[in-house]
């Protein structure tokens, strides 16, 4: 299995786990998501008032300069550990 696929595999079951992951596995999964995908972050910061919308950003971009693969191996390892401890 390519790195890509393992990636697109866990990013789907990572959404299956029986309990919500904490707030801040949610900010890392996305953060490390992001970084593959796209790669460093290309939107500006949003408002004081978005609270939620300027976690996600700082999630991503705390990731700036990481390679897509190191990335998705991040993504991949924590998606493990939250697969193993909230169950599918």
């Amino acid at each position: 299995m390519t790195l890509k696929a393992e990636f697109e595999q866990y990013a789907e079951d990572v959404k299956k786990v029986k309990t919500r992951p904490n707030d801040q596995e949610l900010r890392d999964l996305y953060g490390f998501y992001k970084q593959a995908i796209i790669g460093d972050i290309n939107i500006d910061k949003p408002g004081i008032l978005d609270m939620k919308g300027k976690a996600k950003w700082e999630a991503w971009n705390l990731r700036k300069g990481m390679s897509n693969e190191d990335a998705m191996n991040a993504y991949i390892s924590l998606a493990k550990e939250v697969i193993e401890k909230y169950g599918l």
